[in-house]
């Protein structure tokens, strides 16, 4: 199988966490994945680690929030292939949970520049290789921390996370991947959440210092699903790895 034949995949964030763990899944199944990482240095060594375990992988070095950085990703998947499959827009930034009274503007920023504008900048760079895909999809790895159904819900720990950076980064890049959806119906854009919701569980990564009950193979069940949809699968949706989570 020629890479032309092989489906790919390009992960933000590859390098570790669920990103990782998507990106050795979907090697297992014969993609190409093209693992972006902003840390070269770790991006190389995971690319290694997927390889040896038999991955058709390319590290990418990807910063989202630099628009240089995505414009060279770019040009580096193109050596490669003249379409893109799938796009997972997995690197995220928690910022710092600063109660609301202290929060600044520039704090929320610096979690928007990655949450929000990376997604947005990464997704217009890759458009035009993803529209010369048969069935492109973009998965959006969101957080019940966007969810006002989630946040509203006293039985839910977020709902006691004093913040405004990271949950509203989310419920905005929620908004942003519905208006996708709802103009490019030829591309299916859709959310997860690497938790469960019903069950008030989160996953263990970095990002909340391993405290989250689930492992990243179960977090990365519903990014994996919506990678792997089918031309007549569903688009606008936000998932966990149990089923719809609400708004």
């Amino acid at each position: 199988m020629t890479n032309s034949e092989q489906t790919s995949v390009l992960i933000t964030g590859g390098n570790k966490g669920l990103g990782f763990e998507t990106a050795r899944r979907l090697g297992e199944q014969g993609w190409t994945i093209f693992l972006g990482s902003r840390d070269e240095e770790r991006g190389r060594a995971a690319a290694a680690k997927l390889a040896d375990g038999g991955a058709n992988v390319v590290m990418v070095p990807l910063d989202v929030t630099s628009e240089e950085s995505v414009a060279d990703a770019v040009r580096l998947v193109r050596k490669h292939t003249d379409r893109l499959d799938v796009l997972i827009n997995n690197a995220g930034a928690p910022g710092r949970v600063i109660p609301p009274a202290d929060a600044t503007a520039d704090e929320i920023h610096s979690v928007y520049d990655t949450n929000v504008y990376g997604p947005v900048r990464v997704t217009h760079a890759f458009l035009p290789l993803l529209q010369a895909s048969d069935n492109p999809r973009v998965v959006m790895v969101s957080s019940g921390g966007g969810s006002f159904a989630v946040v509203t819900d006293p039985d839910q720990r977020v709902s006691k996370m004093h913040e405004l950076a990271y949950s509203s980064s989310k419920a905005a890049l929620n908004m942003i991947t519905v208006r996708y959806a709802q103009a490019l119906p030829k591309i299916k854009f859709n959310l997860v959440t690497p938790g469960e919701v019903a069950n008030r569980k989160f996953t263990a990564t970095d990002m909340n210092h391993h405290t989250g009950q689930l492992t990243v193979t179960e977090g990365s069940d519903p990014i994996v699903e919506l990678a792997m949809l089918d031309a007549d699968g569903p688009t606008g949706i936000f998932i966990d790895r149990l089923g719809p989570v609400g708004w």
